[in-house]
């Protein structure tokens, strides 16, 4: 990558990043992305240490960090605050596992609601349907 010393478009800032030129100048607009000066008649030149901050950036919001998570992790990218980020990152997998348990109550009714479907051949009101109009709560999912 050190032939990018500086010598990347936004263009091609965005192709070794693979990510959209949209998507660059909002991560600029919210901070994330340093916007480089633009040279008296020239062009913003980008290089290796912005497409490592987009593949920070972009790793990141794979694992689940909202952008105002990316900031605050990015603040403390120095090295110097790991109990900081660890104390992020451990608040993140809490809401994770908290996404996994309400995806395993609402994966249980929907499998219920299937086998009622199936079971109910040639009756006019459907189960599923019935159920919907039911509510959630009825069904036995809370906090979806």
């Amino acid at each position: 990558m050190s032939d990018n010393a500086n010598s990347l478009t936004i263009g091609g800032l965005a192709r070794a990043a693979k990510v959209h030129i949209e998507t660059i100048r909002y991560y600029q607009r919210r901070g994330l992305l340093p916007e480089p000066q633009r040279p008296p008649g020239g062009i913003r030149r980008y290089g290796d240490a912005d497409i490592d901050r987009l593949t920070f950036v972009k790793t990141a919001q794979q694992l689940g960090f909202s952008l105002d998570e990316v900031s605050d992790l990015l603040r403390l990218e120095d090295g110097t605050h790991c109990q900081e980020a660890s104390a992020i990152a451990e608040h993140k997998l809490w809401d994770v596992r908290e996404k996994i348990d309400r995806l395993e109550k609402i994966e249980k009714v929907l499998g219920e609601m299937v086998g009622r479907c199936r079971a109910q051949q040639g009756n006019i009101n459907c189960p599923l349907i019935v159920s919907l109009h039911g509510g959630i709560k009825r069904t036995g999912v809370r906090g979806c």
